[in-house]
Order: structure tokens, then sequence, then C-alpha cells
């Protein structure tokens, strides 16, 4: 008994050290967002004084933070839904049909996830500069999309083979076309997946930089990230510390809504997979 309390508290205490490691940042950028600009390099854990001057600045100005906000919204909702759509037929593909070197196809989807981003980046500059494409969305879902549709593929793919074949056969002897059997039976199943790639892909498209910074070079079409990195103070050698981690927080929580919905209902879709 001392033993199995001993490693309960162990363990205990080891997702606490993981929690205020991983929270520490969180929550001194929301404590600083908080104070007072004249506050800023205050060392308390807690404001002196409560202020919401950094958030009423983040609006103001030619700041064209509203804007950016709807242009991270736009460019991670259309990623989101592209690689949802094609990485769940793809990994559905991969994981029912049979053919050779399909192993080698997985390992050649998931070996282009190991390119560093910035290496493909002037290539891609020249390219959209060619066709058009600069300061536009799709200069920036486009490149998103190929960043993370690989991972998206790999993940489905392990979901939908852990779903038996007897599912979609049993389907198609009660008259169901293989395509009806896919939509009624598997995607059902496969939900957790499904929401769990959404929330991965999500973020990640939410939180690019590089790419929409290096595509877009007008104000109107500047994501949120790249709008906090090009805020300025009263004057040029003044660097707005409150400001910016106003903004954090405020592209922090969207992130935080989407997680917790979809736990919900990869929760209810887990459920219902083992009612069924």
């Amino acid at each position: 008994m001392t033993g199995s309390r001993t490693r309960r508290v162990l363990s205990y205490l080891g997702v606490a050290a993981v929690a205020v490691y991983c929270l520490a940042p969180f929550y001194w950028m929301t404590i600083s967002a908080f104070r007072r600009p004249q506050d800023q390099f205050d060392n308390s854990v807690v404001p002196v004084r409560w202020s919401l001057e950094n958030f009423t600045a983040v609006f103001r100005g030619d700041n064209g933070f509203g804007r950016a906000l709807l242009n991270s919204v736009i460019v991670a909702g259309c990623t989101t839904v592209l690689t949802l759509t094609v990485g769940v037929l793809t990994a559905y593909a991969l994981a029912r049909l049979r053919f050779r070197f399909k192993n080698a196809l997985l390992g050649l989807i998931i070996a282009t996830t190991m390119f560093p981003g910035i290496s493909q980046l002037v290539p891609l500059l020249k390219l959209f500069t060619d066709i058009g494409w600069i300061n536009t969305y799709q200069a920036m879902i486009v490149p998103s999309l190929g960043f993370a549709l690989p991972l998206s593929i790999w993940l489905l793919n392990a979901f939908f083979r852990q779903l038996p074949f007897e599912l979609e056969q049993a389907a198609m002897v009660d008259g169901c076309t293989r395509g009806q059997a896919f939509r009624k039976i598997i995607v059902p199943l496969a939900a957790p997946g499904v929401f769990t790639t959404a929330i991965l892909t999500f973020i990640a498209a939410w939180n690019e930089f590089l790419i929409a910074l290096s595509m877009v070079n007008e104000k109107d079409m500047q994501t949120a990230t790249v709008a906090i990195s090009k805020f300025t103070g009263v004057s040029g050698f003044d660097q707005p510390f409150g400001t910016q981690m106003a903004a954090g927080v405020i592209v922090t929580v969207p992130l935080i809504v989407v997680v917790l919905v979809f736990q919900r209902r990869i929760v209810a879709g887990l459920t219902a997979g083992g009612v069924k």
C-alpha cells in the first residue's frame, strides 16, 4: 500500500510539474497583458493594478488586428477543411485498397514532412510570383495544406486500419454501396481520428508565421501572427510588450475554445463507437 501510494503521489507530482512548465509562459503572457503600460517591467506574480489598456490598444490605431484575425480564420478554416477532405479519402483508400508498394508510398508521404519549411520558401515564392498568387489567400492555404496533409493522412490511415472490414461488408449486404458504407458507417466510427486531425491541422495553420510573412506584403492580407510581429510602439525605439502580450492572449483564446469543443466531440464519438 505504501509503495502504491508513493507511485501515485509521484505520478501526480510529475503531471503537476509538466502542467506548470507548459502553462507558465501563458500565465506570464496573460498577467503581462493585464498590466498597465507603465508597469510592463514589473516582475510581480500578480499585477499590482489591473488594466485593459493593452487590449484596447490592440484594436486601436492602424494595427489592422481585426482584419488580421479574420484572415487567420479564413486561412486556418480553409486549410482544415481541405486537409480533412483530401486526407480522409486518401487515408481510406490506402487503408482498404491492396496494391504493390503501398507501405513504400506511406513512407514517402510521411518523409515529406521531414523537409524544413524554410527550404521551400524560395521555390514557393518564385512559383507564386510567376502565377500571380502573391498577396492572396491561396498563397498561404496551399503551402499549409502541403505541410499538414502528410501527417493527417498518416494519422487517419491508422484509424481506418483499426476498423474491421466486416462492417462495410455487412452494410453492403444490407444494400449500401461502398460510398454509402463509407459515409454512414466508417466516417462516424472514425470521428475521434477526424476531430483529432482537425484540431492539429487548425492549430498548425492558425499559428503559422513564416509562410504568411513571406507570401504577403499587404497589410490587409496579413494574418494575426504576422500582425503581432509588426506592432509598433509610440516611438521607433519603443517595444510594445503589453500590446503584443494582449494580442497573444486574444490569438490563443480561439485555440482553447476549439480544443474544448472538439474534445467533447471526440469523447462523444468514442462513446458512440463503443456502444455500436
